[in-house]
């Protein structure tokens, strides 16, 4: 929360990413298939990066969210050139404990096509001391 604005964190918040499918958003050039469609990987940063700028407003400079869970169904392929627009809102506030449902679709005024959807868990920490915390494991 935000120190002197009395915003807090609550279930409820949402907000929404818009992206256009390129070849650097493909299976092929993220390495997780050998088709020049949207990766899961890439559906699934767009997702947390709607759920990032959900709460970013709510958060006081020292600290951020890391995800530490996701769980994702990928039902339709994505070709390049096409428009995706995901939403996530906050469905769970447990402390530190932020749980997001997700929705991806493809921008069509007139039909309603399912990219994917799921959830994702994020964790409040102060950034400084999650980075201390992040040192590479001793050989």
């Amino acid at each position: 929360m935000k120190p002197g604005t009395g915003a807090a964190l609550a279930v409820g918040l949402r907000a929404t990413v818009r992206a256009v499918v390129t070849e650097a958003d493909t299976a092929t050039a993220m390495g997780s298939g050998d088709v020049a469609v949207l990766a899961t990987p890439r559906l699934l940063a767009l997702a947390e990066a709607a759920a990032v700028a959900a709460i970013a407003p709510y958060l006081d400079p020292e600290s951020t969210s890391v995800g530490t869970a996701a769980s994702l169904e990928h039902k339709r392929a994505s070709p390049l050139t096409e428009e995706l627009v995901v939403e996530a809102e906050l469905t769970e506030v447990n402390g530190l404990r932020l749980v997001f449902s997700f929705i991806a679709r493809v921008w069509n005024p007139d039909e309603d096509l399912v990219v994917g959807a799921g959830s994702m868990e994020r964790l409040v920490v102060n950034k400084e001391r999650f980075l201390a915390g992040a040192r590479p494991a001793s050989t």
